[in-house]
């Protein structure tokens, strides 16, 4: 991990742009045109999201991917012998859900959703996730991060059954988890996954933070994926665009759950943006419009748009996207009526 620098031996002015992401591979043009937009941007203590017309649950899910946009799951907060637990329940189901007018897909998900809850802790955290699973056959949870090799979430846990995973939350970063039984493919492409992320003690920026997960859907058993999706649905971020305010930090959590392709990219239209790779440091460590995430691969991308209006997001495989993976951020004016 890069050595932070040092605090006292920034100027003011750039140690708050650097803050924002707005000077990390820019000279000093670049420099000068940050300060020139630092006026523009909200208030560190102050984030806006603009409402969003979420019309609720759709047939055969718990939650829209836009309710699970910007949904965190913290837990149960409890306090045993002077520790933080977070303690989480989830349950293994299968049910189906209509992925668009020709494809209904039966799915093993947890909590009755694809994807998973997100959990949320801070580093030290101790973790508790309750598993319950009732999804007629053997699942089990897969944590990534570092913890006891008994709590690896290997071990089938049969149906009816319920298993403890209990460890502290360590290292800080954007993780994720998974079923582990065999064949993991298949298990993970029916739905049983999440992300896990782990906060540094030192607070990031205050940002308009989403999930964003990329996954595909074999539909017809040839262990080759059909159809693609943000968040669960194919093209839904396409009809439901995603509001975010303009000069606004947006920071997105981005993880490649694809199964049998071995890498995709994230495209980002008309804009640049910062990248912490795995989320494992405080300052960005490159800029970028396109990068590419092999499976399981994450990472927190930072940016803001200048300008109002409606922007794409996609892999640049150009096949990926147009089966489903492409949504829209509309960017609202800051003149406009929140």
């Amino acid at each position: 991990m890069p050595k932070p620098t040092e605090p006292d031996k920034l100027a003011p002015n750039r140690r708050q742009l650097l803050k924002w992401g707005l000077l990390a591979g820019v000279g000093s043009t670049g420099a000068i045109a940050a300060l020139s937009q630092l006026k523009n941007i909200k208030p560190r203590s102050t984030v806006t999201v603009p409402p969003s017309p979420d019309r609720g649950p759709i047939a055969g899910q718990a939650t829209t991917p836009l309710a699970m946009l910007r949904d965190f799951d913290r837990g149960t907060v409890r306090r045993e012998n002077g520790r933080t637990i977070r303690e989480f329940r989830v349950e293994a189901q299968t049910s189906s859900i209509k992925l668009d007018a020709a494809h209904s897909f039966i799915t093993w998900n947890l909590n009755g959703r694809v994807p998973g809850p997100t959990f949320r802790a801070t580093e030290g955290d101790r973790i508790r996730v309750i598993f319950y699973n009732r999804a007629g056959r053997s699942h089990s949870l897969h944590f990534h991060g570092v913890h006891p090799a008994e709590m690896d979430g290997v071990k089938p846990i049969r149906n009816g059954s319920v298993a403890i995973y209990e460890f502290d939350a360590k290292p800080f970063g954007v993780h994720l988890y998974h079923c582990h039984v065999a064949p993991v493919t298949r298990h993970v492409g029916k739905g049983l996954y999440g992300m896990f992320i782990i906060d540094p003690p030192q607070p990031r920026p205050p940002a308009d933070e989403m999930i964003l997960i990329m996954a595909g859907y074999d539909v017809n058993d040839d262990k080759k994926n059909e159809l693609y999706a943000f968040n669960g649905l194919p093209h839904y971020y396409m009809h439901h665009p995603i509001p975010i305010q303009q000069n606004q930090l947006v920071r997105l959590y981005v993880l490649n759950m694809i199964e049998f392709d071995a890498a995709v990219t994230f495209h980002l239209h008309a804009n640049m943006f910062q990248v912490i790779r795995t989320g494992r440091s405080l300052q960005p460590s490159e800029e970028t419009d396109v990068i590419t995430m092999g499976t399981a691969e994450r990472h927190i991308l930072e940016f803001s748009y200048p300008y109002a209006g409606k922007y794409m997001f996609h892999p640049h495989q150009d096949a990926i996207a147009e089966a489903g993976c492409m949504g829209l951020f509309e960017v609202v004016s800051n003149e406009a009526k929140i």
